[in-house]
């Protein structure tokens, strides 16, 4: 180690799931709450550690969105198994030559809540940090698996043609490089197009796209596009679509374009047709929109974990949700 090596100051380590944990650090404590322990949108604060560990779980509190309802049937019953016995499972992470236990995991994931299911029985839930029982969480990208399967469902009611461009249903984006892909090539995610989801680079179109539809603040000097369908529309063709798959988030905003223009119905109104009022939701769930109030189909679901897990629990068994109870508010319409 050289000497001037040695006059620099070791990085400070990051805090832990204990030292970070949003109640413990006061953050939105306080009517109102000190400055210092506010946790906002509208400097970019809420997506910074630790601030992001309160507002993932309070995202209506911080930025618009809308309702998707639950219906008024019963609640589907999660049945009861829960164990200790899970904690101790031991394991060793990908990358590592420790093993480390699923309780210690949880930490290490800095876990907001979990909820697990074992043959449609729930065998461990907790919480932790600013998420309790009642709370809505964000999902992020889990949203797509939702209207993914959406539009499966309408490809194989003959709704949707897999094989058709995009711009026979949108035409709005026939100048644009999403234009001439397919919707198979949408879902699949194998369109070419200039737009790169590397998180770690600042001048990402990921960030573009999350300023354009205000998940992201704008700056002050903001002058793209200023909503997610008119950043849809300035994507470019970078290749041959359908030669290889790219993660890139604009492929299911571009799909939820299409639904809305197809359906008829928003997003939300679709999600709570085809899902939501299907499972035996225990709770409404929540859309991110922008400014012109059109939904995030590509990150915006915020719900609570047992309604995530009856629509994890609805793809285990092919479809069939779990068991509604008779104890909904309006238990006539069980089961129509």
């Amino acid at each position: 180690m050289t000497d001037a090596a040695a006059d620099v100051p070791p990085s400070p380590e990051p805090l832990d799931a204990a030292a970070s944990d949003p109640i413990a650090l006061g953050w939105m404590q306080g009517s109102p709450p000190p400055m210092e322990r506010q946790v906002r949108f509208d400097d970019g604060g809420m997506y910074t550690f630790p601030k992001l560990r309160w507002a993932y779980s309070n995202i209506r509190r911080l930025m618009p969105t809308t309702r998707v309802s639950r219906g008024f049937g019963g609640v589907s019953v999660l049945p009861r198994a829960e164990s200790d016995d899970i904690d101790g499972v031991t394991f060793t992470p990908i990358g590592r030559t420790t093993p480390m236990t699923w309780a210690e995991s949880l930490a290490a994931n800095y876990t907001d809540g979990i909820v697990v299911l074992h043959r449609g029985r729930i065998v461990q839930e907790r919480y932790f940090g600013a998420l309790a029982e009642p709370q809505s969480h964000i999902a992020w990208s889990v949203t797509k698996s939702f209207f993914g399967m959406i539009a499966a469902s309408l490809v194989a009611e003959g709704v949707l043609d897999p094989l058709a461009p995009v711009a026979s249903y949108v035409p709005e984006l026939g100048l644009s490089g999403l234009g001439n892909a397919t919707l198979r090539q949408v879902l699949d995610m194998t369109t070419a197009i200039h737009y790169s989801e590397d998180y770690t680079n600042p001048d990402a179109e990921i960030w573009q796209h999350g300023r354009a539809g205000g998940v992201l603040h704008r700056p002050a000097d903001h002058s793209g596009p200023s909503s997610f369908y008119e950043f849809l529309a300035t994507l470019r063709q970078a290749g041959p679509h359908g030669e290889a798959f790219a993660y890139k988030t604009v492929n299911t905003d571009a799909l939820g374009w299409v639904l809305r223009r197809v359906t008829g119905l928003s997003l939300s109104e679709l999600l709570q047709q085809r899902v939501w009022s299907q499972i035996g939701a225990e709770q409404d769930a929540d859309l991110m929109v922008d400014s012109t109030g059109t939904e995030f189909a590509g990150g915006g679901l915020n719900c609570c974990l047992r309604d995530l897990a009856r629509f994890g629990e609805l793809l285990r068994n092919d479809g069939v949700s779990p068991t509604l109870s008779l104890s909904g508010p309006f238990p006539d319409l069980v089961g129509r």
